[in-house]
């Protein structure tokens, strides 16, 4: 594991303090959790935005529904 020094705003490291306290953890293990979340936030945010892009995409959109109606198609000749 790799060491990472930072600073923060006193206010922050505050907040920080209390909250591992009340938490019963390491406050490195509490920002390691914030962050992984942070990060998963933001993928959820670009997914999100590529697939509002995507919507707007005539192209996807023709692709998207010929791809529907043969699976369509394809549970049609299952049943």
């Amino acid at each position: 594991m790799t060491t990472f020094t930072s600073t923060l705003p006193d206010d922050l490291l505050k907040e920080l303090s209390e909250a591992a306290q009340n938490l019963s953890l390491p406050k490195n293990k509490l920002i390691e959790k914030a962050l992984r979340l942070y990060l998963e936030q933001l993928n959820k945010a670009a997914y999100i935005k590529s697939y509002k892009q995507m919507a707007d995409d005539t192209d996807i959109l023709v692709m998207a529904e010929e791809g529907m109606a043969e699976y369509a198609k394809q549970l049609a000749e299952q049943i």
